[in-house]
């Protein structure tokens, strides 16, 4: 789709001012392009720049190159980056990417967050989103030429100043260099003459590094967010302060769905200096301190109506997706042969049942908003995982124009998926409205907890034949979970087909050799809100599927890496080169020490594929002990290892916690945990030694986010078969027995 103004524009050539309403503002000229919506035309946008009228002279001033980089006379750089930094890497990964192709001196970059604006987005769609372990590789291409667009026009700004071809210049080092007279000049020393080029100054092509050339891109770089950070500098949502704002603190009904019934005797029995804001599903106190509103609206005795999921259980629940995986006719994800048939003619024939529980996400940060509604429009500080869609659903609900809301956007203290969502956000904003003052609200951990989007609990059943080699010739399996999509309508919703994707991922698209396979998959509503959580679909289906193929493996009497490797060799390169990679690792053809045992797997999601072995123990007393996990990882071509491997311990611990203990559990239709002391993450003392190695492969670049977390359960729960002779399959391990079998 085309909109007016790129119809209007001329082809190729995009001249533009940009004056940021929401970031600072500078007098002198302003140069940048502007990327279209239109996907196919954005590359034409790259090869277009121009001036625009503005304030010129010779005074020193702060040069904007193109909407995401600015250049200070002192040659200081900042690079915006319109993508949120909830600890994965990016404020250092992606502007690795703009400095490697400008030749800028490392030392002399700086990041920000990007403001809210439309110029701001590196996809061209209506939303700039973090997630899908995307951020680095949606923008790659974008991110270079960006770089390279800058650095030509630097260098056709040193052509002009000193009168010398532009063939003869070189960037290095934040300079343009004349090699054949060794002149030179630092970057900010030229902003303003390149901001004043004409479009004809670009070459009709950009041309990018060839890897092989790459200076930064491929090295370990120390983070630029670290030093903020440790130094303790108020950067996350939690921190904010603004004159005049109150502290809000909510409470909301302990059923999903229910409302408070005497909001207004409460209301008017609020202590002095208080008040209380009514929201959906919920009450919340403002005050002069969070302290005081925690402590107030917790003393209230608010009557709540009976909810939507009233007197539900978990085991209703369990019984609800039982029975719809086993219905008939249901929708058919993927299918391929003739799998009933070979199942009927196979010899050796297995079926398993798994399941996994809804999982919360409890990021370190508590949840939290400050919202001002003024008279003139709304302003926002928030750690959002999308600052373009929270500013476009804040107008749909409050009619104010987007133009008229500002959203900054703090750093995260853990997002995972949960702060993709805007509740919060929401309910801030009712309480600045009602008080005429700005409010921070801050959710306490027993909300959070409990009034989560839940990872989905989901069940399935799998079967399998075995051919003479003892490898499958056919599976099927039939999953039932609630829907993630369904409610998210401005991304496609649910699919006319019923099946939602993120239900299926790694579990349709299995990369195992199969003649025969049929996968289904149907929507089951419970009541409880579910959302995306760190490697979505992929987290369970992981568990499902590595955890059956073990199970063919030991059926077949073979090794489960053998096992694995030969379903994977005819048409699987890349998953076989990272299986050799952590079997090579762990040594897995060597036996472990004496009661020690070992466990493999290997998933793809979000583009990348990773392996990892988990070496584990089990007490006399059937308690298991991970003690190291290997963890191979090709993720394509990719920037800062150190973020990889970061990041590939962070999915470990964060899978293996939820692995071990982790469960959201309903009782009368509540949720049961509350804290950490009941929904427990991996103490210090329980980590594992994690190993991570970077498999080369030159492929499209992959994420790193996410992909680590999916393998760790069936790594783990193989293992603790080979170490008890007990399958597992429902999680956490922590709800069986592990005593008898093998002991160590």
């Amino acid at each position: 789709m085309t909109t007016d103004s790129e119809k209007k524009a001329p082809q190729g050539l995009s001249r533009r001012l940009f004056v940021q309403s929401g970031a600072a503002t500078f007098a002198g000229l302003v140069l940048g392009f502007h990327l279209p919506a239109n996907p196919n035309r954005r590359a034409e946008a790259f090869a277009a720049t121009g001036t625009a009228e503005g304030k010129q002279g010779t005074e020193a001033k702060e040069t904007r190159l193109n909407t995401w980089l600015r250049i200070a006379p002192d040659g200081l750089i900042t690079i915006y980056v319109a993508k949120a930094e909830m600890g994965q890497g990016i404020f250092t990964a992606m502007p690795m990417l703009i400095a490697e192709e400008l030749e800028a001196d490392w030392s002399r970059i700086r990041v920000e967050p990007a403001p809210s604006d439309a110029e701001f987005n590196y996809s061209g769609r209506p939303f700039e989103v973090t997630g899908g372990s995307s951020s680095v590789r949606s923008t790659w291409d974008v991110l270079q030429r960006i770089g390279a667009t800058a650095r030509h026009l630097l260098l056709a700004a040193a052509a002009q100043q000193w009168g010398v071809p532009a063939e003869s210049l070189h960037a290095e080092q934040g300079h343009i260099v004349h090699a054949a007279s060794g002149r030179k000049a630092g970057f900010g020393e030229l902003t303003a003459t390149a901001a004043a080029l004409p479009a004809t100054a670009l070459p009709k092509e950009l041309k990018l590094k060839a890897p092989s050339e790459y200076k930064l891109i491929g090295k370990p770089m120390k983070r630029l967010d670290t030093p903020a950070k440790v130094s303790g500098k108020p950067l996350f949502g939690i921190d904010v302060v603004v004159p005049e704002m109150r502290y809000g603190a909510v409470r909301h009904s302990p059923v999903f769905g229910g409302e408070c019934a005497n909001f207004d005797a409460l209301a008017k029995a609020m202590p002095a200096g208080t008040s209380l804001v009514k929201v959906a599903g919920g009450i919340i106190a403002v005050a002069d301190s969070w302290f005081t509103a925690k402590t107030v609206v917790a003393g209230l005795q608010p009557k709540w109506t009976q909810g939507a999921t009233e007197g539900l259980s978990s085991k209703d629940i369990d019984k609800k997706l039982r029975a719809a995986a086993s219905g008939k006719n249901l929708p058919v994800a993927e299918a391929r042969g003739e799998p009933d048939k070979a199942l009927a003619k196979a010899k050796v024939k297995l079926d398993a049942e798994y399941s996994t529980p809804f999982l919360a996400h409890t990021p370190m940060e508590p949840l939290n908003c400050t919202a001002h509604v003024k008279p003139d429009g709304i302003e926002l500080w928030v750690g959002t995982q999308s600052h373009s869609l929270t500013r476009f659903l804040v107008s749909q609900a409050t009619q104010v124009p987007q133009e008229k809301i500002v959203v900054h956007t703090t750093y995260l203290g853990g997002g995972f998926g949960r702060r993709a969502e805007n509740d919060m956000v929401f309910e801030a904003l009712e309480a600045s409205k009602a008080v005429g003052k700005p409010v921070k609200l801050i959710w306490s951990r027993e909300e959070d907890v409990q009034h989560d989007f839940y990872r989905p609990a989901t069940f399935v059943k799998l079967k399998a034949g075995l051919g003479e080699d003892g490898l499958p010739v056919a599976i099927t399996g039939s999953i039932a979970g609630p829907s993630i999509m369904k409610r998210w309508t401005m991304f496609g919703g649910l699919p006319k087909t019923g099946i939602d994707g993120t239900t299926v991922e790694g579990l349709a698209d299995m990369k195992y050799e199969c003649p025969n396979l049929r996968v289904q998959a149907c929507v089951v509503d419970t009541g409880v809100p579910v959302g995306f959580w760190r490697s979505v679909g992929a987290s369970h289906n992981a568990f499902y599927t590595e955890s059956f193929i073990d199970e063919l493996a030991h059926a077949a009497k073979q090794d489960p890496y053998k096992y694995r490797r030969a379903l994977l060799e005819k048409s699987q390169p890349r998953f076989v080169k990272v299986l050799d990679t952590v079997a090579r690792m762990s040594n897995w053809e060597t036996p472990p020490e004496k009661g020690h045992f070992r466990g493999i797997a290997i998933a793809q999601s979000f583009g990348s594929i990773v392996a990892e072995v988990a070496e584990v123990s089990v007490s006399a007393e059937g308690q298991p002990t991970v003690h190291k996990v290997w963890v191979a990882v090709d993720c394509g071509r990719y920037v800062n290892p150190d973020t990889i491997a970061a990041q590939m311990e962070g999915g470990v611990v964060y899978g293996l916690s939820a692995a071990l203990r982790g469960q959201i559990t309903l009782n009368k239709g509540r949720v049961e945990q509350s804290n950490f002391h009941d929904y427990t993450m991996l103490a210090p003392h329980e980590m594992p030694e994690i190993a991570v190695e970077i498999v080369e492969s030159g492929e499209a670049p992959g994420g790193v986010g996410e992909p680590g977390t999916p393998p760790i359960a069936p790594a783990v729960t193989n293992a603790l078969f080979a170490a008890t002779g007990k399958r597992i399959r429902s999680l956490p391990i922590s709800n069986h027995k592990l005593t008898g079998g093998k002991k160590s």
